[in-house]
C-alpha cells in the first residue's frame, strides 16, 4: 500500500489530473493485478451472503417498492431482480437500485472499519447488474467486486464522513464507479471521469439515519448505485466531470468534509499489488447494527449465570464513543431507543433493546425479534429500561487507536442484581468476526442462506445458485446472467398498490 496525501488546492494553477485522488483511484481500477486466493474465496462468500439477506427482505415494503419501480423499466438482455425469474429483465441501473435495497434493508450484510464505518458489500449488486447487461464473464465480475471493495475500504481508512454529519454511504459512488471500470476493462481516463462524477452526485447527510423514521437507509445504496452506473455510462460517452472532486477549492473536502485546512492520508495499492481489502471486512451474524453484534453474543454468554431476569436491578454497557452516541444514551434522539412502538430502524440501533431481547429469548431472529408484540412485551420493557450505555475510555483506546480487524469493537456489561451482587462479561469482537470464537467461513455463509431461504426457495434453485457462485471464476457471460435466486411459486410480491410516476 502507498499513502497519498489529499488536501484542498487553490483554483489556479489546476492540480494535474495525475496528481488527483480520483486519477489514482482510476489507476488502481485499470490495473489488472494478480488475484489473491483468499480474496477470491471471500468474494464468493459475500455474494452468497448478499443473496441470503436479500431474500430474507424480499417482500418488505422498501424492497417491494424498489422492485416495482424497476419493473417499470423492462429491458431485453438487461439484469435480474432478486426473487424474480431470470426471464424477467430490467435495465441494469434499476436492477442495481432494487437489488441494493434488498441487500441493505435488514442491516444484516457486512461491515468494515477504517476511520469511518462502511458496508462494502453494497457495491456488489451494481457490479453484477452491469455485468449481466453488458455480457461480462465471472472473472470480470470477481475483479470488479474486488476493485469496488478496495476503493471503498481505502477511502474509509483515509476520509471520514460521519464527523462532518455526512453519510458514509457516499463512499459507494467512487467505489462502484471504479468497480464497474474494472468490470468493463475501461481505460484510466474514462474511469477517472466516472469517479469524479459519481463522487460529485453520491453525497448526502446523516439526517437519513436520524430524526423522523424513514426508509431512506434501505434506498440509499441503490440510489447511489444507480447514479454511479449512470456516471460510468456518461464517461464512456466522452463527457467530462467536475474536477478536482476531492482537492478543488469547491470540492467535497472543501465544502463538507473538513474544509480547506484539512489534510487526509488515503492508502491505495501499488501497481501490480493484489486487491485484497475485502479480507478486512466481516459479515454480521445478526440482523442488527454492527454495534449490536457483540451485545447479542454477550447476552448469550451471561444469560446462564442469571437465575431470574426480574432480579436484575440495572445493566450498564461499557462501550466506545460511537456505540454510546449512535445506539446508546449519548444519542441526541436517545429517547427513541427506548420506545416500544419504534420502527425496526430504531430498534436495531438500540443497544438496550438488542441486549434485553437477547437476554430474554436466548436468540436473535431477523423478523420475530422486531414484531410489535415482541417489542411491546411488558417484561421486555421493564428489562429494557434498566439498561444504559456509558462511554468507556478503555474501549475507545481499544477501537480508535487500532486499525482494521485489529480494532476491538465489542463491549463489556456490568449486571447489578437487586441483592447488590454483580456479574461482569466482555468480548473484544463478535463471535462471527475473523478474530472471534466462531468466525464466518463458507459453511456459515451457506448456513445463513439456507436458514433464511427455507420455504421460499426450492432445493433445486438453491443448488443451482450455489453451484454457480462457487464457480464464479470460470462462469461464462450466459452463466453470469443466471446469477440470481428465484423464489418458489407465488412467494414473490411484485405489485405495489400505490402507483407512482413510472
Amino acid at each position: 500500500m502507498e499513502l497519498h496525501e489529499v488536501k484542498v488546492h487553490p483554483a489556479l494553477p489546476w492540480l494535474a489530473s495525475e496528481e488527483q485522488l480520483a486519477w489514482k483511484i482510476a489507476s488502481v481500477a485499470a490495473d489488472n493485478a494478480r488475484l489473491d486466493d483468499a480474496a477470491v474465496t471471500m468474494t464468493i462468500n459475500r455474494i452468497i451472503g448478499n443473496a441470503a439477506v436479500a431474500i430474507a427482505a424480499v417482500n418488505r415494503n422498501p424492497v417491494v417498492t424498489t422492485r416495482t419501480q424497476a419493473l417499470a423499466h423492462p429491458k431485453d438482455g438487461g439484469a435480474t431482480l432478486f426473487g424474480a425469474p431470470n426471464s424477467m429483465r430490467v435495465s441494469c441501473e434499476w436492477a442495481a437500485f432494487a437489488n441494493s435495497a434488498a441487500v441493505r434493508e435488514l442491516d444484516w450484510h457486512d461491515n468494515a472499519y477504517g476511520i469511518d464505518a462502511s458496508h462494502p458489500c453494497e457495491n456488489i449488486p451494481a457490479i453484477i447488474a452491469v455485468a449481466q447487461q453488458c455480457g461480462r464473464n465471472g472473472d470480470d465480475v470477481l475483479r470488479g467486486i474486488l476493485t469496488a471493495y478496495e476503493i471503498h475500504l481505502c477511502l474509509a481508512k483515509g476520509i471520514p464522513f460521519r464527523p462532518h454529519r455526512m453519510d458514509h454511504q457516499g463512499l459507494l459512488g467512487p467505489s462502484i464507479a471504479a468497480g464497474i471500470g474494472t468490470l468493463l476493462g475501461l481505460d484510466t481516463e474514462t474511469i477517472f471521469q466516472a469517479v469524479n462524477y459519481a463522487t460529485h452526485v453520491c453525497l448526502t447527510t446523516r439526517q437519513g439515519r436520524k430524526g423522523i423514521p424513514s426508509s431512506w437507509k434501505a434506498y440509499c445504496p441503490g440510489h447511489f448505485a444507480k447514479l454511479a452506473i449512470e456516471s460510468v455510462d456518461r464517461a464512456m460517452r466522452g463527457e467530462k466531470s467536475p474536477a478536482p472532486i476531492f482537492e478543488g477549492d469547491f470540492s467535497i473536502i472543501a465544502a463538507v468534509l473538513g474544509g480547506s485546512d484539512q489534510v487526509y492520508q488515503v492508502p491505495l495499492p501499488e501497481k501490480g499489488e493484489a486487491k485484497k481489502s475485502i479480507l478486512e471486512s466481516f459479515s454480521k451474524e445478526y440482523a442488527v447494527s454492527s454495534h449490536g453484534q457483540s451485545l447479542i453474543d454477550l447476552a448469550n454468554n451471561i444469560r446462564p449465570q442469571i437465575e431470574d431476569l426480574e432480579k436484575i436491578d440495572k445493566i450498564v454497557i461499557h462501550c466506545r464513543a460511537d456505540t454510546h452516541n449512535i445506539t446508546g444514551n449519548g444519542a441526541k434522539d436517545a429517547e427513541m431507543l427506548y420506545e416500544p412502538t419504534a420502527h425496526k430502524r430504531f430498534l436495531d440501533h438500540s443497544a438496550s433493546y438488542c441486549l434485553a431481547v437477547a437476554l430474554e429469548d436466548g436468540e436473535w431472529h431477523h423478523a420475530r425479534s422486531y414484531l410489535p408484540e415482541r417489542a411491546q412485551r411488558e417484561s421486555t420493557i421493564r428489562l429494557w429500561h434498566k439498561i444504559s450505555t456509558i462511554e468507556d475510555e478503555a474501549w475507545n483506546e481499544r477501537f480508535y487507536d487500532l486499525q482494521g480487524l485489529d480494532k476491538d469493537f465489542g463491549a463489556g456489561i456490568v449486571v447489578t442484581l437487586k441483592n447488590g451482587s454483580q456479574l461482569r462479561e466482555e468480548i473484544a469482537v463478535p463471535a462471527a468476526h475473523p478474530r472471534g470464537s466462531r468466525p464466518f467461513d463458507r459453511e456459515q455463509y451457506i448456513g445463513k442462506f439456507d436458514t433464511v431461504t427455507e420455504g421460499l426457495v426450492s432445493e433445486a434453485e438453491r443448488n443451482r445458485f450455489l453451484d454457480l457462485v462457487e464457480h464464479l471464476t470460470i462462469l461464462t457471460p450466459d452463466e453470469v446472467r443466471q446469477l440470481n435466486v428465484k423464489l418458489d411459486g407465488e412467494a414473490l410480491d411484485i405489485a405495489n398498490d400505490q402507483k407512482g410516476i413510472f
